[in-house]
């Protein structure tokens, strides 16, 4: 596996005497959709302030492609796009220059800027919005314009901290689709974020950083097999007529309402054997969806083993 990121024994201490990290080591394969998870103060922001040579570490070693990011920062700053927390862009700006100006600052000569822009832009869809005022767009598009001034150099990393805060969930989903889809092409991502079906629906791998350290790194397939019971919402395609009730081992389904049913499945029972005796009772399903997150199960229980909390 091509490495995109290596950290080794990363420790931040300030002059306050916190201590932000705490010799974090972990790596990024290149080509990963990398979840990096934790509650509020956990090191997220102070981990990801360092990979983009914002804050300057206490101890250990980061390289980014293979480059160490202290004797490599310009190589680095090119190889990385941040979609920070916060909006840091004037708002005074046209939503074109913003992207554009961001191009100029990683030397992109002003035509391909302008290519870049609009690629990225319509990819957004931003492009009709290019020559209004960034102050006049909606809270998920100042998202989605801070992820194309990201991209316009292209870099092979991408760092994405809490994306779609505050987005709607039709807007976020499109946004999944377009990240995806760029993760697709080889571009390299960082997700942290508070919605943890994000991090389930998107992520192939995952890290959970709890007090400046790594309390657990593997695989989300891996991670979500721990889980031996899983429990899911069954919309159906037409009213039903009477009760559900049936249970057999492993298998338990319940009626919720006129048009829903609860599936709950343990001993490596599937979601098929569930809708196969719902067949067989003449019931057709229409949709369905995890009655709750199973990563925010186990990134509870983690915390909670861990002596930590949501923070």
């Amino acid at each position: 596996m091509t490495v995109a990121i290596a950290v080794s024994q990363l420790e931040k201490r300030y002059a306050s005497g916190t201590v932000a990290l705490k010799g974090i080591s972990l790596e990024v394969g290149q080509g990963d959709f990398f979840a990096l998870l934790g509650p509020n103060g956990a090191g997220k922001s102070t981990f990801i302030g360092i990979l983009s040579t914002l804050v300057t570490k206490t101890a250990g070693e980061v390289r980014v492609f293979g480059r160490d990011v202290d004797t490599h920062i310009y190589q680095t700053k090119l190889d990385l796009g941040v979609v920070p927390q916060e909006i840091n862009f004037s708002q005074f700006e046209k939503v074109g220059d913003v992207v554009r100006t961001q191009a100029g600052y990683y030397g992109l000569p002003r035509k391909l800027a302008a290519a870049r822009s609009e690629k990225y832009l319509k990819q957004l869809g931003l492009w009709d919005k290019r020559n209004e005022r960034s102050r006049s767009l909606s809270g998920g598009m100042k998202r989605r314009m801070m992820i194309a001034r990201a991209l316009v150099h292209e870099p092979r990393l991408l760092i994405l901290d809490e994306p779609t805060a505050g987005v709607d969930i039709e807007l976020r989903r499109s946004m999944w689709d377009f990240l995806l889809e760029i993760n697709r092409a080889g571009t390299t991502i960082i997700l942290t974020t508070h919605y943890l079906e994000e991090a389930e629906q998107l992520c192939r791998n995952i890290a959970i950083i709890d007090e400046g350290r790594i309390i657990e790194n593997t695989s989300m397939k891996k991670l979500l097999l721990e889980l031996d019971t899983h429990a899911y919402v069954l919309d159906t395609d037409g009213p039903l007529a009477g009760d559900v009730a049936h249970e057999e081992a492993g298998l338990s389904l319940r009626k919720t309402d006129a048009h829903s049913i609860e599936a709950v499945l343990s001993g490596g029972r599937d979601i098929n054997s569930a809708i196969a005796v719902l067949d067989g009772l003449g019931i057709r399903v229409a949709s369905m969806r995890n009655k709750a997150n199973r990563l925010e199960q186990l990134f509870l229980s983690r915390l909670r083993a861990n002596g930590g909390g949501e923070g």
